[in-house]
Order: C-alpha cells, then sequence, then structure tokens
C-alpha cells in the first residue's frame, strides 16, 4: 500500500534546468568560446563532481563576476517557465487523498525553498530535504532515506517521481518504486532501474499508479 509521494524538483515539477543549460549556451556564445551541449546534459541531477563550466575561458577570466551573469541570466530564463504538466494536478489529488507529500532534492535549501514559496506550493510539502540535509547527494540513497525516516514510511510504501538517472537511481537504491519522467534534457538517461517511465505526469492518473503498487 502506498502511503506517501516522494517528488525531486528540478526539472520535475519545475524545469530549472534547460534556463541553465541555455544561460551557460549563451554566455560562451557571447565570448566566440567552442561549448558541449552534450557535457552540460551529463551534470543534470548531479552536485558531487569535479567539473570546470568555465574551462572554455581564459584562466585570467574573472570567475566570480562570470558566475554572476550567469545566475542573472539563468534567473531572467527560467521566469518563462510554468509547472510541468501534470504537476498540479497529481499534488491536488494526493492532498485530497490525504497522502503525505515531500520533496527529495540534489539542489539546495536556498534555491527549493525560494522556487516553492514563488510557486505558492510550500504548504503541500510535509517534508523538504535537500543536498544540505544529507552527507552525499544523488545517486546515493541518503536524501531518500532522510525524507523516508521523516515521514515515518518504508521505501515501499511510497513513489517517488524523478526526471535523473541520478535521481531515480538514488530512489531505488532506498527502496522506493521509482517514475521516472525525464525531460527534454535527460531524455537519454539510462532508467532501466526504473519501474515505470513516462513522458509527462499528465499521463497517468494517481487512481492508475496506486492500482500498479496495490498489493
Amino acid at each position: 500500500m502506498i502511503r506517501a509521494l516522494v517528488f525531486d524538483f528540478d526539472g520535475l515539477i519545475l524545469d530549472t534546468e534547460t534556463p541553465l543549460i541555455e544561460a551557460w549556451l549563451q554566455l560562451h556564445a557571447r565570448a566566440g568560446l567552442p561549448c558541449s551541449p552534450e557535457a552540460a546534459l551529463q551534470l543534470i541531477g548531479q552536485v558531487d563532481h569535479d567539473h570546470d563550466l568555465w574551462q572554455a575561458f581564459n584562466a585570467d577570466i574573472d570567475r566570480c563576476e562570470l558566475e554572476a551573469e550567469y545566475h542573472q541570466l539563468s534567473r531572467e530564463l527560467l521566469q518563462s517557465h510554468a509547472i510541468l504538466p501534470g504537476v498540479t494536478n497529481l499534488l491536488t489529488e494526493a492532498t485530497r487523498r490525504g497522502l503525505p507529500l515531500a520533496i527529495a532534492s540534489n539542489s539546495h535549501h536556498r534555491s527549493i525553498d525560494r522556487h516553492l514559496a514563488r510557486l505558492g506550493l510550500t504548504e503541500l510539502f510535509r517534508v523538504v530535504r535537500c543536498r544540505d540535509d544529507v552527507a552525499r547527494g544523488k545517486p546515493e540513497p541518503d536524501i531518500y532515506l532522510n525524507v523516508l525516516a521523516a515521514l515515518g514510511v518504508e521505501g515501499r510504501e511510497a513513489i517517488a517521481f524523478e526526471d535523473s538517472h541520478a535521481g531515480s537511481l538514488a530512489a531505488k537504491r532506498a527502496g522506493l518504486h521509482c517514475v521516472a519522467v525525464p525531460n527534454a534534457c535527460t531524455l537519454q538517461h539510462d532508467f532501466a532501474h526504473a519501474d515505470l517511465r513516462l513522458a509527462s505526469l499528465a499521463d497517468l492518473s494517481l487512481d492508475a499508479l496506486l492500482a500498479k503498487w496495490a498489493g
């Protein structure tokens, strides 16, 4: 029996990832520098990596100024992105049923909390856990194990919704059922370990999801 739903945030509830890549590509284009969109796509869903986003720039570039410009541009691009299809209906129906909702994000609280408040979603989630709360980020299971403990449920009693390979792997390692919903940035990720793959959260009703794991 399913007793809780756990959601990733970036790329699943809100497309915060495409603006990051768009901003990165634009800054390289402005400087006339080569860049690899494929390399950027590999970083989606992971935070514990050793990768220099600005390696194509001269070594004497002002990194602080470049980072500030990058974040400002990505914020501007993000304003045109709405909550992704199917999310609102799923959250509303789960709340109506009294199913506890949680966030399990590889991003930091300063980002997730701000977005949830801006979108009016904060009160819907009983538990919000981010990279700040655990020793290891996804694909390790720490964030999901933390969420399960806070909710007081076992992995087999919860469904995780993820858009990336790292996130879906973290959910499965923690013992949750996992629904993969890749976005434009993660379509090529490996989701072979996920229990179900959807093109959109609008493609399957909550009734159907609960029926799948009703035993």
